[in-house]
């Protein structure tokens, strides 16, 4: 097993002592459905800037082959086996920030299809097999380049974690190469039948409650943060929550177990990308010093979503994932309350059939006050944040949440419940002091949903307490830098750990 051919070419002159190799089942812009593209899509280029050395691993999606991004063939040939087979690819090779090697894991069979994980159908059937051959090939890439640490993220890379760790014969050249996992979302572990055990080519006696097992099913997840030597999560709060019952989904023990070697580093904002003074894909840019060009992207986004163009009218906006973790149901059912109120209702995103059929009878019961489009659309996305008086994040979990930093940048207030990253980076707005970023509420009923969007409404008509409360968030500084540093820090102590 390994490349039959060519080998990665290296970085000409002096490298940095640290070495670090991430892989990732999506990155932007190459390929991504939520949260995690963005976090490898800046991350990376943060840390580079601090002086670290950074590739990154993912699979070529049929995103990635035509997507117009230049790349370039490696030469480099290999097969893994994936059960009793022996599964071939290749490997593609482009290039973000200023000279981090992207690898692209080239394999049709597995990865040039529509979407990268299901469809309106329900999830790949095959998308064990699928994530067992990249987490082969991952190890394959790094044969040539060891580096000091893997970085792996989520499920879709955790066996290259437990391959690493628990066949270290089959990868000699790995064996100084430490293991660091980062658990983007507990919701989704990668739990798959037991039934698929074999694609996996381990012992069986990885398939236990102190490994892979879970409730008689094998979770990549859990393997990838038992076999880590440090497990990080995306916020401090979210660390908290994973040991607990209400928020561990089963795997509590196992992060409790792990404590010692688990901490929660805050997602940060690329504001290269999320600025609204040089944002090329809103109506008008604007800044905290001049908040004109606000009122412009409002009535873009009315007009965009078929509204009455009203400047005067509370505009909520909505982007997200159509799942009941994002808090849709809770919306659902304070729709008729929220619709008594005078105020419009935009909603962005895509998900579960159920809730897509849903928000769009809605808008028919409710014409010109609610709108909907059921796509992710990036475009889009930017006009609401900026074009919007409120962004609604209700989720009943968030690990980390970007949309309500992109808000606060924006001068859009959050709106949002108190849980996970959301409690780490919004704080109650005090109208006498005039401290404080937005609104929070506790419980997942509709009845302290609408109290919290009913403050939030009393203070947007006292507009020398609206335009506090908007400054405040504009101000505020979510950048990846500090949270990079933090990632340095951690990087440097486990490779410390690792020589003496």
């Amino acid at each position: 097993m390994g490349a039959d051919s060519a080998t990665h070419p290296r970085a000409k002159g002096k490298s940095p002592a640290l070495h670090i190799a991430m892989a990732s089942s999506e990155i932007s812009p190459f390929a991504k459905t939520g949260g995690l593209g963005d976090v490898l899509g800046s991350l990376p280029q943060a840390l580079e800037r601090l002086g670290v050395k950074i590739s990154l691993i993912m699979p070529a999606y049929r995103s990635v082959l035509k997507g117009n991004f230049p790349t370039e063939d490696t030469g480099i040939r290999f097969s893994v086996p994936v059960s009793n087979k022996m599964e071939k690819g290749s490997v593609l090779k482009g290039k973000v920030g200023r000279s981090i090697p992207v690898y692209f894991i080239r394999a049709a069979k597995y990865y040039d299809r529509e979407n990268l994980y299901y469809t309106s159908e329900g999830d790949y059937p095959d998308n064990a097999e699928r994530f067992v051959f990249f987490s082969r090939a991952v190890l394959e890439v790094l044969r040539s380049d060891p580096p000091d640490i893997l970085h792996a993220h989520d499920w879709q890379t955790a066996l290259s974690i437990v391959f690493l760790k628990a066949q270290p014969e089959q990868y000699p050249e790995l064996a100084n190469t430490k293991a660091f996992f980062t658990v983007h979302n507990l919701g989704y572990q990668g739990v798959f039948w037991n039934l698929d055990w074999h694609l996996l080519n381990l012992d069986w006696r990885f398939f236990s409650s102190q490994y892979l097992e879970f409730f008689n099913k094998i979770n990549f997840l859990k393997g990838g943060a038992v076999f880590a030597d440090r497990v990080t999560t995306v916020s401090p709060t979210y660390a908290e929550e994973m040991t607990t019952a209400e928020y561990g989904f089963g795997l509590e023990g196992v992060f409790r177990e792990k404590a010692k070697d688990l901490i929660g580093i805050l997602n940060g904002v690329d504001y290269q990308v999320w600025n609204p003074e040089s944002d090329s894909n809103i109506a008008h840019t604007y800044s905290v010093d001049d908040l004109a060009g606000k009122t412009v992207c409002k009535a873009e986004l009315q007009k965009a979503f078929g509204l009455q163009e009203n400047p005067s009218v509370p505009l909520i906006g909505m982007v997200t994932r159509l799942t009941s973790q994002k808090g849709c149901d809770l919306v659902a059912m304070a729709m008729n309350a929220l619709m008594e109120r005078d105020i419009q209702f935009v909603l962005l995103g895509d998900g579960e059939k159920y809730y897509t059929e849903l928000f769009e009878g809605m808008t028919k019961k409710y014409p010109g006050k609610i709108s909907v489009q059921m796509a992710f659309d990036e475009l889009k996305v930017h006009k609401i944040i900026a074009g919007a008086d409120f962004i609604l994040v209700p989720s009943r979990y968030e690990p980390c949440g970007l949309t309500q930093m992109y808000g606060l940048r924006y001068g859009t207030v959050p709106v949002v419940r108190i849980t996970g990253g959301l409690k780490d980076t919004i704080e109650e707005f005090n109208p006498e002091a005039g401290r404080g970023n937005g609104f929070l509420f506790s419980s997942s009923e509709p009845t302290d949903l609408m109290a919290v969007i009913d403050r939030a409404l009393e203070c947007y008509q006292r507009k020398d307490l609206w335009t506090t409360l908007i400054k405040n968030g504009m101000k505020e500084n979510f950048s990846w830098e500090k949270s990079a540093r933090l990632y340095k820090e951690m990087y440097q102590k486990l490779a410390q750990a690792a020589d003496k």
